[in-house]
């Protein structure tokens, strides 16, 4: 009975750890970006466009500030505007490269141990726009240095993601 309890709870840790790991993926068929360079991504970042979650649902104004971590790793403080009560809503972060520094592909915590990925799929040369998704085709982000974007770099954007096999038509655009 005890090796058989044993066996279950490691089993059911080793499921949890996969299942964590996975949270962190980035989607089949997508590459980040390589020759990624954090200190040029620090600062802030406006969400331009996004595919609607829970995290976000009705908020505008969504911006994101991204600070160096004394561990290497990028504090990341997230916050928009809650029209509907009137209160500006923040969360706070850490974000840690999955795979090295020079690729943008990292994995964020906003809850404790619970990581999610966070992969950069496009940036410009000025690291001035940015097309990120998350571990799956469910979330997709499309961000800038300013609260606006040329419409010739959020479309071709938008037909960028959409050849990556996100859905665009549900593409949130956000006010600022």
């Amino acid at each position: 009975m005890k090796r058989t309890l044993t066996f279950l709870l490691r089993k059911g840790l080793f499921c949890l750890l996969v299942m964590l790991a996975g949270c962190a993926g980035i989607p089949d068929g997508i590459d980040a970006v390589k020759g990624f360079d954090v200190k040029r991504y620090l600062g802030t970042w406006y969400e331009i466009a996004r595919l609607d979650h829970s995290f976000e649902r009705g908020l505008t104004k969504v911006q994101a500030e991204y600070t160096l971590r004394d561990d290497g790793g990028i504090d990341v403080t997230n916050m928009g505007f809650d029209p509907g009560k009137n209160v500006w809503k923040k969360a706070t972060g850490k974000a840690y490269f999955v795979i090295g520094p020079d690729v943008g592909r990292l994995k964020v915590s906003f809850f404790g141990p619970f990581y999610g990925g966070y992969n950069i799929l496009e940036l410009d040369k000025n690291y001035s726009y940015a097309l990120v998704c998350g571990p799956s085709r469910k979330y997709l982000w499309i961000l800038a240095r300013e609260p606006r974007l040329e419409e010739s770099v959020t479309t071709t954007l938008i037909e960028k993601a959409g050849d990556l096999g996100f859905d665009t038509s549900k593409l949130i655009f956000v006010e600022h």
